[in-house]
């Protein structure tokens, strides 16, 4: 006769079985949207430069000399191509990823963007809520929710557990989102470099206008991956006096790139459907796991008692 608990062990093991094999859907499935979503990324990226030096600061960009146009845009060429080997190697094991490359030449006049160090995941205190198309609404995000740390090591999670597996999943998403904003940050100051942004655009009024973009669900007018704000600044002559100035930077975000690409959309929706799964096996997963602990918790009161 087969005891619960044994029955409960087979169970379990089922389920690690059923979540391993999705788990390497998931896998493939991510290393395929990040590529895709990389190569998207340059377009676009391209696409919102040249709305912005052409619509939003024509007379600027028409003052710069044949040599410095060209400079500019090699400089949002390889910002594009470097975020791409940066989405790609976040699926990638440490043991397969790329040597650090030689800095390349000059896309910010000799100095070392962001964009061109060496990425170091470091643990963070907090998880923060992923946006509505992944993994927000499930029962497992109280699971991977502070104290719960999330590093480098999860490149290669337990694949058996849905747990990690919705870490690793969290961690993806919180990395394609700061690749984007870093992205987003180095373009600008390119611009700013070459005189097309406004010399003194200050970065906090920038950022908190991107943060407030990024909290918006609605559909932003214009050319898409642009921000679009009016500041106010100060005159220099006179500090009592002030101007209205209307000012345009790039904003990549993740679901404009998505929505005008259709490989990436399409790929999007499928990461939708194998998170859909993980979930609900993960729910009997943790329910078996529950009873496990019950059923060894009643094995070890009976091992340990005696009547008087």
């Amino acid at each position: 006769m087969v005891r619960p608990i044994e029955r409960i062990e087979r169970d379990i093991a089922v389920l690690e079985e059923t979540i391993a094999a999705i788990a390497k859907e998931l896998q493939t499935a991510y290393a395929s949207y990040l590529t895709s979503l990389g190569k998207a990324l340059q377009q676009q990226l391209i696409l919102a430069s040249y709305h912005l030096c052409t619509q939003g600061y024509p007379e600027k960009f028409l003052k710069l000399s044949l040599s410095k146009r060209q400079n500019l845009q090699q400089g949002i060429r390889n910002l594009g191509k470097q975020a791409t080997e940066q989405l790609i190697a976040l699926t990638q094991n440490e043991d397969e990823q790329p040597e650090p490359k030689e800095e390349q030449e000059d896309i910010r006049a000799g100095e070392t963007t962001e964009a061109q160090e060496v990425e170091q995941v470091e643990e963070v205190e907090e998880v923060e809520k992923i946006e509505e198309d992944s993994v927000a609404d499930t029962l497992f995000l109280e699971a991977v929710s502070p104290p719960a740390l999330i590093s480098k090591t999860l490149v290669t999670p337990n694949t058996s557990n849905p747990v990690e597996l919705m870490k690793w999943q969290q961690y993806l998403e919180r990395s394609t989102q700061d690749t984007l904003k870093r992205v987003s940050r180095e373009a600008n100051l390119l611009l700013q470099k070459a005189g097309i942004l406004p010399k003194k655009l200050p970065e906090p009024i920038l950022e908190a206008a991107v943060a407030v973009s990024e909290a918006s669900a609605e559909v932003v007018p214009g050319p898409p991956n642009l921000l679009n704000l009016v500041i106010e600044i100060e005159s220099e002559k006179q500090s009592e006096e002030s101007t209205l100035t209307q000012i345009m930077a790039i904003n990549l975000r993740l679901g404009e790139i998505e929505f005008a690409d259709t490989k990436v959309s399409s790929e999007r929706k499928q990461i939708r459907s194998i998170i859909a799964q993980l979930n609900k096996i993960g729910l009997d997963y943790q329910k078996k796991q529950r009873e496990r602990s019950i059923a060894q918790a009643e094995a070890a009161w009976r091992a340990s008692w005696f009547d008087d």
